[in-house]
């Protein structure tokens, strides 16, 4: 069932909790709308806001009456809302309990590791080596789980952990480290970015106009 208003998206364009969400948006081919916050300037904590998500934090779905905060929590009801029973969403128990554990390092590991190096190096701020440290020891367990796969999970359609985990690889080069010597992930960005309906991630903070 199709969504009866534009969904609407509250996010930062270079985050990629946000892009993860609107990724899927528009695999689903889902009418939404994007609204920007600049959380340098604190946007996140005006009330308005955090009448949505007294968290202040971004990415915010609102959907029609129903407002939820929280990019993998966003993405299980979107999957199970408009795509229910699809290859997004494993239905069998392993499946599911391999795609909590790809979650869990998206909200782990990929954040510090990965996504701190990128932020720092975009704003001109010092790269934390410890940090990249953490980063290369993800990358270097995602390629070992790419052997024999397309898909992180295995198979032979992306799921939602593909989703939760490209946007920050993509540009761990950004935070200093090169996927270069990861052939296989690679790879696997190369596929998710050739699926139809796929968004890029901004590489750089815009300008205020």
């Amino acid at each position: 069932m199709a969504p009866t208003q534009a969904l609407k998206l509250y996010r930062m364009a270079i985050s990629g909790h946000c892009h993860r969400v609107e990724l899927l948006l528009s695999l689903l081919g889902l009418p939404y709308e994007t609204l920007d916050l600049d959380l340098r300037q604190g946007e996140q904590r005006r009330p308005e806001f955090l009448a949505l998500n007294a968290l202040g934090q971004v990415p915010v779905l609102v959907d029609g009456d129903l407002v939820l905060s929280d990019s993998n929590a966003i993405l299980v009801y979107l999957a199970q809302r408009y795509a229910p029973g699809s290859h997004w969403m494993p239905q069998d128990p392993a499946g599911q309990a391999r795609l909590q554990r790809w979650f869990s390092l998206a909200a782990g590991m990929l954040g510090p590791g990965v996504a701190g190096p990128r932020f720092a190096a975009m704003i001109g701020q010092p790269v934390s080596e410890a940090a990249q440290a953490t980063g290369r020891r993800l990358l270097d367990f995602m390629e070992a789980e790419l052997q024999g796969r397309d898909w992180l999970l295995g198979g032979t359609e992306p799921s939602l952990a593909d989703l939760a985990m490209v946007g920050y690889t993509s540009q761990a080069g950004i935070g200093g480290l090169p996927l270069s010597p990861y052939p296989r992930i690679s790879a696997w960005v190369a596929r998710v970015q050739a699926l139809p309906g796929y968004v890029p991630l901004p590489d750089r903070i815009a300008e205020a106009a």
